[in-house]
């Protein structure tokens, strides 16, 4: 009989390449060679996959790129087996760390790439968020998806009514998608309303959130899906690396001096969330006003004023997710003068 596979104390080192219809899989053998297989993404193939590293006969530590719903599965059925370890890696990072060892591009390829993370990088291994954050994020992803395609529908709408060739039966057309979608919307909206409602802790987080100026109940769903899903273990200043809001320095030696951006290599849909609760707090919010006025006192340029003011909203958000207290702006400014 086979010892358990928590019993072994050896560690074999997997990348994963997903795509949407399979997954290129590498592992690192102990004379730096690979063994490879290709599994389809699929219930049936994850779980053709989950035995396969248990015939390894060694705890599995793999890594594999966040693709969104193609690797979310996948990701899930890793964390739930035995003697499996998962990572799930921002791509932006995998590609930069790509460029040291590769120079071609193919699944393959990409699959030794995220094996070789996985020997030679810290690891962080991934903890699954729980199913109704997953739910929440799912549904205020597809509501944003919806508000854009009303937003385009709108400005179709306005050429349409603005040219006198346009038939009367496509403005009507369009105008009946517009009261379709935002029907679609107010739905949506009132199911992640009940859902929140049945999670006692995504309840009080909601709660916590809408008492943050700036931060209405829109905002606070998408807010709230996008950050469920993050690991507890997290701290503040990874919660920043993952929003994308870290500031990113170009500096070297007296030649080369470019102005600081923020890395954007991170949760596109994060950042968004908090873009428009920030224009609306350096309105309303005394300490994060000031603090806007005063970085544009210092003749900072105004999106990046505001850049600044999102990425404090978040830390004020961590705070109060860690604390249970609510909001309170002279603790996020503990050392400026409120007029």
């Amino acid at each position: 009989m086979s010892k358990p596979i928590q019993s072994i104390h050896a560690m074999v080192f997997c990348g994963i390449d997903v795509s949407a219809a399979s997954l290129a899989v590498a592992v690192q053998q102990e004379d730096q060679r690979f063994e490879e297989r290709v599994f389809d993404n699929s219930a049936s193939g994850h779980k053709a996959l989950i035995r396969w590293l248990h015939k390894l006969k060694a705890r599995a530590r793999v890594s594999l790129e966040a693709t969104g719903v193609y690797s979310l599965d996948l990701a899930l059925a890793l964390d739930g087996a035995d003697g499996i370890e998962v990572a799930v890696l921002n791509p932006k990072l995998i590609h930069r760390f790509a460029q040291t060892l590769r120079r071609s591009k193919t699944d393959s390829a990409d699959a030794q790439v995220l094996a070789e993370y996985s020997a030679r990088m810290p690891f962080a291994r991934w903890c699954a968020p729980g199913r109704s954050g997953l739910e929440l994020r799912a549904i205020s992803r597809h509501i944003q998806g919806l508000k854009v395609e009303h937003m385009r529908a709108n400005n179709r709408l306005h050429a349409a009514e603005s040219s006198t060739s346009t038939p009367r039966c496509v403005v009507n057309d369009l105008k009946r998608s517009m009261a379709s979608l935002k029907l679609r919307i107010a739905r949506l909206r009132s199911e992640a309303l009940k859902l929140v409602g049945r999670d006692e802790a995504m309840r009080k987080r909601f709660e916590l959130l809408i008492g943050i100026p700036g931060i209405a109940e829109i905002s606070a769903f998408e807010l709230l899906g996008e950050l469920t899903a993050l690991s507890p273990e997290m701290s503040v200043r990874q919660w920043v690396a993952h929003s994308g809001l870290d500031p990113a320095h170009r500096e070297s030696g007296t030649s080369v001096h470019k102005p600081s951006r923020i890395s954007r290599a991170g949760n596109r849909h994060l950042r968004r969330a908090l873009y428009m609760p920030a224009l609306v707090a350096v309105r309303w919010d005394p300490h994060l006003k000031a603090f806007y006025e005063t970085l544009l006192s210092r003749h900072k340029a105004k999106l990046q004023a505001l850049i600044a003011v999102a990425r404090k909203l978040l830390h004020a958000i961590y705070g109060i997710f860690k604390s249970q207290i609510p909001y309170d702006g002279s603790k996020l400014f503990p050392q400026m003068q409120i007029a």
